[in-house]
């Protein structure tokens, strides 16, 4: 059996469970196995299909600029203060930084946006030219990805919502598992298992290697 008729027999069982007062959330975890995740770090970005949420974006910037939420560097003074630069990575998905700015955006944000995995990269998140239209396109370049950080032997991250169609939250899934099975040294082999599940309920377990 293909993965795809896989994902979408395990959509089906999902979609049994008690439905929520609140719309779930799709989680996508993907077990490794014979992989060192210290020794071989992965750290991507992946554009899916189709939008997952939208995602609350801030910019580092010369100048305020209407496109987007803004911190210019006379207010980096208040991030001193270790309570607000939490309170700040709590409150964005992502940031973003004028490539000019980024030695102090590491020195004022680093020890926190660093760890947390929010630290403006070359990857996705860094401005060479500053114009609305970089940063509209940039946005919806982030709006459309998903970020993958192998730091141990499992992959988990939000890959859709209730809401969508089974066949988008496929081609979600599909646009994750193929663009990691790239990165990994033996591919297929390194796959464990795959888990699926909503916010409430139990994983839904698939073997990709089972029945090839």
């Amino acid at each position: 059996m293909e993965i795809e008729e896989k994902i979408k027999l395990a959509l089906i069982e999902l979609r049994k469970e008690k439905k929520r007062k609140f719309e779930q959330t799709l989680d996508l975890v993907i077990n490794l196995q014979k992989f060192d995740a210290k020794r071989n770090q992965i750290n991507i970005f992946v554009e899916v299909p189709h939008k997952i949420k939208d995602k609350k974006i801030c910019a580092f910037l010369e100048e305020k600029n209407s496109a987007v939420e803004t911190i210019t560097p006379d207010k980096f003074k208040k991030y001193s203060d270790k309570n607000a630069l939490k309170g700040l990575v709590k409150n964005y998905d992502f940031f973003i930084a004028q490539a000019s700015l980024m030695p102090k955006v590491a020195t004022t944000f680093g020890r926190v946006l660093g760890p947390a995995g929010k630290m403006p990269s070359p990857q996705k998140g860094i401005l060479m030219k500053v114009d609305e239209k970089e940063i509209e396109n940039l946005k919806k370049k982030i709006e459309s990805s998903v970020r993958i950080r192998v730091k141990e032997p499992s992959v988990k991250l939000a890959i859709g919502k209730e809401n969508m169609k089974d066949e988008a939250l496929i081609e979600n899934i599909l646009s994750v598992y193929e663009s990691l099975l790239k990165e990994l040294t033996k591919g297929k082999e390194n796959i464990k298992n795959l888990e699926l599940k909503f916010t409430m309920t139990k994983p839904q377990k698939i073997n990709p290697r089972e029945n090839d």
